[in-house]
């Protein structure tokens, strides 16, 4: 398989930081061209009429922090997007309009209760994706130190 471009999904966890080593070191190997992408979530409105908006950055702070993840100087071609929408539908159809041959994506390695209540968006991009998606556990020493 020939890899043109890989998209590295990132919510700035300590699981996305093993999967973005990943991203970077193919990128490097098959001379791919790295897609750094976040999905910011828009507010959820709950039935009484409030309106969770929780932790939003503002877009030149999120810029900065996919600026950061991958230098100038890291040899590889990087392009840099952030999206407003659900995480796993905004990743599939930014994968399918860019061309992409790769999705590499942080998973957390919930189970049970945690992973019914919080979701996967790991397991939906895997799902609904049309190209390969590499997921990347999140070592065992960063979940201890959560």
């Amino acid at each position: 398989m020939k890899t043109k471009k890989i998209l590295f999904a990132t919510d700035f966890s300590p699981s996305s930081e093993a999967a973005l080593a990943m991203a970077v070191s193919l990128a490097r190997e098959s001379n791919a061209t790295l897609m750094l992408v976040h999905v910011q979530e828009p507010p959820m409105a709950f039935g009484g009429g409030e309106t969770y908006v929780g932790p939003l950055e503002t877009v030149e702070e999120l810029s900065s922090m996919l600026a950061n993840l991958v230098g100038k100087d890291a040899g590889i071609p990087v392009e840099r997007r952030i999206v407003v929408g659900e995480p796993a539908h905004e990743i599939v159809e930014l994968a399918e309009e860019n061309d992409v041959d790769l999705i590499v994506i942080g998973s957390h390695g919930r189970t049970g209760v945690a992973r019914l209540l919080m979701g996967s968006v790991a397991e939906a991009v895997v799902r609904r994706a049309k190209c390969a998606v590499l997921t990347v556990k999140q070592p065992e020493h960063a979940a201890v130190a959560k």
